[in-house]
């Protein structure tokens, strides 16, 4: 066996027993995810099985802090995010076991005890919720309408009583929880 394929095989035994070894209580978790930075470089390294550069790291994480683009970032911008994750955030998540840091190098790369983080990372991104805000901003205004209507005793909506108006309105409302809570048990 080449000196190669054994540093190989050794490689990825540790591997295996870090990833057995390293199983993050909640406190450390908790811990980790504390930062920003930190959960920002952890959503980037998120779709990666190769190793990254650091300074590709930093560019974007960077670039989100300031809601741009990294071709759009400053010298100053990068260099505020560049040295505070080379200097704490990167070794810190080394020394946890979440991911391989070879700060001499400037390669990072993602560890498999990284994905006990992901359910953590997705919590507050669900698009699916701005498309229920628009069916309740526009059930709000249909029952607001109804109402209005009812109050100036307009034509359409004069001949409907009370009772059915405020029924349509709880009926309306209560089917948009429903579908709600029916899609989010769904997924």
């Amino acid at each position: 066996m080449s000196v190669q394929a054994q540093k190989t095989k050794a490689t990825d035994g540790d591997d295996e027993a870090d990833a057995a070894s390293t199983e993050l209580t909640e406190d450390q978790i908790f811990h980790v995810l504390q930062n920003e930075r930190r959960r920002n470089v952890l959503r980037y390294l998120q779709d990666t099985d190769e190793p990254v550069r650091m300074r590709d790291v930093a560019e974007q994480v960077a670039a989100w802090e300031h809601d741009t683009t990294v071709e759009a970032l400053t010298s100053d911008q990068r260099q505020r995010v560049y040295i505070p994750l080379y200097q704490s955030h990167l070794p810190k998540l080394d020394t946890e076991g979440i991911i391989d840091y070879q700060q001499s190098r400037g390669i990072v790369e993602r560890r498999s005890s990284a994905a006990q983080l992901e359910p953590y990372l997705d919590v507050g991104d669900d698009e699916g919720d701005d498309r229920w805000d628009d069916y309740y901003i526009g059930a709000t205004a249909l029952a607001g309408l109804l109402l209005f209507g009812a109050v100036l005793e307009l034509p359409v909506v004069s001949a409907i009583s009370g009772t059915v108006i405020a029924g349509l309105v709880v009926l309306l409302y209560t089917s948009l929880t429903i579908g709600r809570f029916a899609e989010g048990r769904a997924a």
